[in-house]
């Protein structure tokens, strides 16, 4: 009745109209939690908080929509034990992409400046202090005034920033503060603005930790203490958003546990921030409502988005949040259970940007965090590890005589290069994971059968049978539970 054949074929995206895969409901097999709906988000709107939240940022939120004129410094260690594996050329860089993802902010002025310490009180050195005052309070007459200055160091400590302020005479950021004011401005989606609210809090508390460890000594500023109401009020804040987003993870499992009990496949796409995993999304699901933006952090959701392959199954490819180095760690947690979709995926494309410098080093960072997360969360960091496809993006941007690259599918998600070998290569290995196979049926035209293929596995074409005229030949893929379940129904109960 049945045969296994070798099949395939298949346009590039096969183009059918799929049910769009934003939808919030929670029956809906392509369902996400992109709500656009944060007006609900009662618990976000708190005075008391945000005027907190300001000071220990140094911080508000008029001087983030505002236009600021940044003086970005690059600290990094030479020598030593400490010295860090990435060029601070290319530390610096990722640093200035930070900044024009603000809109209305601009790099002035970009320095790399070596230090002996991270950990000494002004972490320069008392010439290069004085250097750099002179420089601020130069910049006026040499160009746009300095209105703020970026140290792109993970956190400093809030005694280092008011030391350097009162020194600088402008507010003084570090990369967590940067990153958090970016998140909040890329939120729309309610599940997004309570992982950014959630990852504030921890920053707020160990800056306002420090004030009362150091009591403050040698600062002219006034010293910011936490009361025990303002303390009471960050624990309650805190228990609230977990217990929101607790319910908002067990919803996102009810969906997920749908797709299984569906066997619908699921495709994850992840990579470093802005190395074009929307657009690849795009390219390989046609769909027109996607806007790839080229800034950092661009998606903060996880969305899901139907499409198919050669073979004609269909699939959900899930987007997911970017990865950064040097990002504290407070600021990771909070979106690990935005990944919790790509850890239980069938298989995960890993997209690299192969027209940065850095790309290296970007797909190191990902690869280890990931496998981390996966350690962590699953215990099963050898099996998900194996179901990875490693894609190179951006190969227009890479000159010809330099496109030599090994253990990567060479793609441009901006001009479909080597999409259609891509998508043949997720067909073989999500067939493969997911143990479907493809399969000819033999079976009566317009029968019971022929209709329980169509509703249970992916048909991918039809040909009428030449031995026989009341049958039709049905190609398909079919995983195989389904098979036991068409065996059962349609074989064995006729024997």
């Amino acid at each position: 009745m049945f045969q296994t054949i070798n099949g395939g074929g298949g346009d590039r995206t096969g183009k059918r109209k799929l049910p769009a895969a934003t939808s919030n409901s929670e029956e809906n097999d392509f369902g996400d939690l992109n709500e656009n709906n944060g007006d609900d988000c009662n618990l976000l709107d708190d005075k008391d908080y945000d005027t907190l939240a300001n000071a220990a940022m140094h911080v508000v939120t008029q001087n983030i929509l505002g236009q600021q004129n940044v003086l970005l410094i690059q600290p990094y260690i030479k020598w030593g034990p400490k010295k860090p594996k990435t060029k601070p050329e290319h530390q610096l860089a990722e640093a200035e992409s930070l900044i024009r993802t603000l809109p209305n902010w601009k790099v002035e002025i970009s320095l790399k400046v070596p230090v002996e310490s991270m950990e000494r009180k002004t972490i320069f050195g008392s010439g290069k202090l004085e250097e750099l005052r002179d420089l601020i309070k130069q910049s006026g007459s040499k160009g746009k005034k300095i209105t703020c200055v970026f140290i792109s160091r993970s956190m400093l400590t809030y005694h280092q920033k008011a030391i350097l302020e009162e020194h600088f005479n402008v507010p003084v950021m570090d990369r967590y503060s940067i990153v958090v004011q970016i998140l909040r401005l890329h939120a729309t989606s309610k599940e997004a603005k309570l992982q950014v609210a959630l990852a504030e809090i921890p920053y707020i508390i160990l800056q306002m930790r420090d004030i009362e460890m150091l009591g403050g000594a040698g600062l002219k500023q006034p010293r910011f203490y936490l009361s025990d109401q303002q303390k009471m009020m960050l624990k309650q804040r805190e228990k609230k958003i977990q217990h929101e987003l607790e319910e908002l993870r067990l919803r996102r499992k009810m969906i997920r546990n749908n797709r299984k009990q569906k066997q619908f496949p699921v495709i994850a796409v992840v990579g470093y921030t802005n190395c074009g995993k929307t657009s690849l999304i795009k390219a390989l699901t046609d769909e027109a409502t996607l806007q790839p933006k080229d800034q950092l952090f661009a998606t903060l959701d996880v969305t899901a988005h139907a499409g198919l392959l050669p073979c004609r199954l269909e699939v959900l490819f899930i987007d997911t949040v970017g990865f950064m180095s040097d990002i504290p760690t407070g600021l990771i947690e909070c979106f690990v259970s935005t990944l919790e979709d790509a850890l239980e995926a069938d298989l995960i494309i890993h997209v690299q940007d192969v027209s940065h410098e850095n790309w290296l080093d970007q797909k190191n960072h990902v690869e280890t965090t990931l496998a981390s997360l996966i350690r962590d969360n699953t215990n099963q960091t050898d099996h998900i590890m194996e179901n990875v496809i490693n894609v190179g993006n951006k190969i227009d941007l890479v000159p010809q005589d330099q496109q030599n690259f090994d253990n990567l599918r060479i793609i441009s998600a901006k001009t479909f290069i080597g999409i259609n070998d891509l998508l043949n290569e997720v067909e073989e290995k999500l067939l493969l994971a997911t143990k479907r196979v493809k399969m000819t049926f033999r079976v009566p035209m317009g029968g019971e059968e022929m209709q329980w293929l169509y509703k249970n596995s992916a048909v991918t074409s039809s040909e009428a049978d030449g031995e026989d005229s009341q049958k039709i030949l049905l190609h398909v893929v079919i995983s195989n539970p389904t098979l036991q379940q068409f065996k059962h129904r349609f074989v064995q109960s006729k024997k």
